[in-house]
């Protein structure tokens, strides 16, 4: 008996979990896999292309080619060229003959622009990071230890109770109290379901997150429209007529009102703002989908942890509106699930009660390792 008696307690000290190392602090993911992705996508995009432009622009010189005419030396040519350059105004014709002027000021600050919406499409993750990110970490890091211990605290339970059985004169009542003190639930576990109850009632991590995708969503599709702009209004005109008969130039004879310019960097631009702002389409419904997330609960993983006794938040209280800090510390819970040890432990049991013929013979993890300790023999079955 006592060969039965040192394997059970060798078995039950195996199933505690061990402390947790510093390292869980610093590895935790405050970013969703695809917020991390949106973060990657939006804003490194611009910020490649815009280096392939100015990469473009350093290595091919000029971005203009303007034809001079031929009596015009070779500096009378690059001066036409800089002039063109800098000002970047079409002059033209209306239908009815009046003069009209253009300006194409918008495709030479095209890649600032870019630069600019990169760091627009930051913005959103700055706002987390320093808004709602510090709260996250330590209601993660809190939750997690806590769920943690209490499954270790319901295995000690176990170690607790096969002492006390091995004590006991009388089984039976044993197994009677211990009944009863499952009704009253005096193994609850009271500071982590409070815990979830009250962030079930805070709004600040959902407010934050939802505003986050609201701004997120407004820049990609300011920065779309802002595309169409420039391609209905400009990314279709290569060719401009510019005029440098001003200032000095002005009453010299020789220099014809206006010269025919094009624009050598115009494909490069024109390939760039469709990449981008096809990209950005494609991305605004994983956007959309990242804040339709918070509209129901995310009851896999608590499912798992009502195998704890007298843990039951989610039968009991995950009744009301999902759009609360539970629901959003719920999906974090399920991206740090590597770091919840508990979970793949308690997962197992779960499936082994599901695969087990009389189910009612374990309702939580107690009653499992209780089994595995060999009081299955004294233990009355439920009725």
């Amino acid at each position: 008996m006592s060969l039965s008696h040192t394997a059970a307690e060798y078995m039950l000290s195996d199933a505690l979990l061990p402390d947790p190392s510093s390292s869980r602090a610093k590895g935790l993911r405050l970013e969703l896999p695809s917020d991390r992705l949106l973060k990657f996508v939006t804003v490194g995009l611009p910020l490649c292309l815009v280096s392939l432009a100015f990469a473009r622009e350093f290595s091919a010189g000029s971005q203009i080619s303007c034809f001079s005419p031929t009596n015009f030396t070779g500096k009378q040519s690059a001066y036409t060229d800089t002039a063109c350059w800098d000002s970047l105004i079409h002059h033209g014709f209306d239908a009815e003959g009046r003069a009209v002027t253009k300006s194409l000021w918008a495709l030479r600050v095209f890649p600032y622009s870019l630069l600019v919406v990169a760091v627009l499409m930051y913005l959103p993750y700055l706002l987390w990071r320093y808004a709602a990110a510090p709260a996250l970490h330590s209601d993660l890091l809190f939750i997690i230890d806590e769920l943690d211990k209490s499954y270790n605290r319901s295995v000690r339970l176990v170690q607790h109770m096969k002492k006390v059985q091995q004590a006991s004169a009388e089984p039976e009542r044993f197994w009677e109290e211990y009944e009863r003190a499952r009704r009253e639930r005096y193994f609850e576990f009271p500071l982590l379901e409070r815990y979830l109850t009250c962030k079930q009632h805070a709004h600040a991590l959902v407010f934050i997150y939802i505003l986050r995708n609201l701004l997120l969503l407004l820049f990609l599709a300011a920065t779309c429209l802002y595309l169409v702009f420039l391609h209905l209004n400009i990314f279709f005109q290569d060719e401009f007529s510019c005029s440098i008969k001003t200032g000095l130039l002005q009453a010299e004879p020789h220099i014809p009102p206006l010269i025919a310019c094009k624009l050598v960097f115009f494909s490069v631009f024109q390939i760039i703002s469709l990449s981008v702002g096809s990209v950005y389409v494609l991305l605004i419904p994983v956007v959309i989908y990242n804040a339709l997330q918070l509209c129901q609960w995310d009851k896999g993983l608590l499912s798992v942890y009502e195998m704890l006794p007298a843990f039951d938040l989610l039968s009991r209280r995950m009744l009301t509106c999902p759009l609360n800090d539970l629901n959003v510390i719920l999906l974090f819970l399920r991206a740090n699930i590597s770091k919840l040890t508990s979970f793949s432990r308690l997962n197992a049991v779960s499936a082994l009660r599901e695969a087990t013929a009389n189910k009612e013979d374990i309702d939580t993890v107690i009653d499992f390792m209780t089994l595995l300790a060999g009081l299955e023999t004294t233990k009355p079955k439920h009725q």
